[in-house]
Parts: C-alpha cells; structure tokens; sequence
C-alpha cells in the first residue's frame, strides 16, 4: 500500500555533501514520523536522523551540526542534507516512515525504502 522510494546517494569525497530524499506513495493518510538510518559494513542498523508530524527532530550524536533533516509534506518527502561527510558515514542509508493509511484505523504502519549507498573517501 506505502512505496518509498530513496535517491541522492553517491561517491564523494570527504568534506563533501550529498542529499538524500525519499518520497512516500500509496495508500497514506497521514504520516505519523520518517527518518533516516544507516547500516555500515559489520556494524548494525543505528538511527541517523527523525523528524515527526510536528517538525521535532533528533539526531544521532555523530552527525549533529553536520546533518540536517527536513521534509515536505505536500510531497509526503523526507530530506537528509549531509554536510562535511566523514569516512566514518559510509554505509547504507535507508529511509523509514510510519504512517497511517486509512482515517478509520488508528493502527501505524512502518515501512522501509530499499536502501541508497553513500560512500565517502579520504
């Protein structure tokens, strides 16, 4: 019902910048929160950045003041401006999002974009 479809990813250089977006399709109501985790090689899945319905945001503690999360809610879109990239950033990003699909059922779904590789050099 919910498709979510991430871009933006890439090859570059430390210190460089990349933005990631990710747009929600289907059956959505209203949606409820999205964010953006990541998955680097060996590591486990960690929580980069979240913003919900009322704009409150957080961050993991490596990437503040470097990362900035936003969205757009007429496009049902997510935003992570990445900033000063690091090595240590590498990794897989995957965007996230709980939603509500229907005004009649309070039930919040969560769904996961396919993944978009950021790859950061020295």
């Amino acid at each position: 019902q919910v498709q979510l479809v991430e871009s933006g990813g890439g090859l570059v250089q430390a210190g460089g910048s990349l933005r990631l977006s990710c747009v929600a399709s289907g059956s959505i109501f209203s949606i409820n929160a999205m964010g953006w985790y990541r998955q680097a090689r060996g590591k486990q899945r960690e929580l980069v950045a979240g913003i919900t319905s009322g704009g409150s945001t957080n961050y993991a503690d490596s990437v503040k003041g470097r990362f900035t999360i936003s969205r757009d809610n007429a496009k049902n879109t997510v935003y992570l401006q990445m900033n000063s990239l690091k090595p240590e950033d590498t990794a897989v990003y995957y965007c996230n999002v709980r939603v509500r699909t229907k005004p009649t059922v309070l039930y919040e779904y969560e769904y996961w974009g396919q993944g978009t590789q950021v790859a950061v050099s020295s």
